[in-house]
């Protein structure tokens, strides 16, 4: 199976000797390189005055809590890598813009990117770390990688495009972009197997637990059923089936989490903890 999108999040806080406007401009002048852009897209704000409009919200949420709304992060920042040749800058772009509405579920400022100066097409998306009715701030949480590049997954199955099966975290090592994932030959465990076999089934919304594990076994996974209803699954060539929780498939991919999933209709991805992919407080 070919890789899609490759997905990472990161925070962007004030830069040294720079102020929170100049560092945001500094931050989005370089998305919006015209030697660059391929394609740009935006939502609540216009990408040319985006840092002047980020910091008004913060001024508003400022205003109304009471407490300054630079500290910490100014904004974040998704990336998105797609294969050469399989998307075109506006697809891709379309993609990175459906990816941050759902990511943010549409309370955040932002804009994407789309660049065109590598040999793969890829996505810059920043969006305010303040809400856009200045009652909240965005609260990045552990796993929030794992937990958007899932989502990310999904966005590009629903769009035909193919999943990376095998990614390499930061916290694993060094980062891989999308040209070091193709080169990538070893075969993926069974676990990572079957992680992306939940993200294809739930990708096609089964209605319920039963027509998600029909999903399963038609990709060709064995549902072994144990005592006390503990479903684990096995694939093909591996001798031990795997246990149906997040302690052993990772988090996120535990029953309650799926089953969080089919209960919103699709569109609410879980951590393990159970929070929402997108945390706000």
């Amino acid at each position: 199976m070919k890789p899609t999108a490759a997905t990472f999040i990161k925070s962007h806080k004030q830069a040294a000797k720079r102020t929170a406007l100049q560092s945001l401009k500094d931050r989005f002048d370089y998305g919006l390189n015209p030697e660059k852009l391929g394609a740009v897209s935006a939502y609540l704000c216009d990408p040319k005055t985006a840092h002047l409009e980020f910091m008004l919200i913060k001024e508003q949420y400022q205003a109304a809590a009471g407490r300054p709304a630079e500290h910490g992060a100014l904004c974040y920042q998704i990336r998105q890598a797609f294969p050469q040749g399989e998307i075109t800058p506006e697809e891709a772009n379309k993609i990175g813009y459906e990816t941050v509405m759902r990511w943010t579920k549409g309370k955040y400022q932002f804009f994407v990117c789309t660049h065109i100066d590598k040999g793969h097409i890829h996505n810059h998306i920043y969006y305010n770390s303040t809400a856009y009715d200045y009652s909240r701030k965005f609260r990045n949480f552990l796993g929030s990688t794992f937990a958007l590049r899932r989502l990310s997954d999904r966005v590009c199955l629903e769009h035909d495009l193919s999943v990376i099966q095998n990614p390499k975290l930061h916290s694993k090592g060094k980062f891989l972009h999308y040209g070091q994932w193709l080169g990538a030959d070893r075969r993926p465990s069974q676990k990572e197997q079957l992680r992306s076999a939940i993200d294809t089934a739930l990708a096609q919304r089964p209605a319920d637990l039963p027509a998600f594990l029909s999903l399963l076994e038609s990709a060709g996974v064995q549902v072994v059923h144990g005592r006390g209803g503990v479903l684990s699954f096995k694939l093909p060539g591996y001798e031990r089936p795997a246990r149906w929780r997040s302690s052993t498939l990772g988090s996120g991919y535990g029953p309650e989490d799926v089953q969080a999933v089919m209960q919103n209709g699709g569109d609410a991805w879980r951590t393990g903890s159970g929070r929402s992919c997108c945390v706000s407080r």
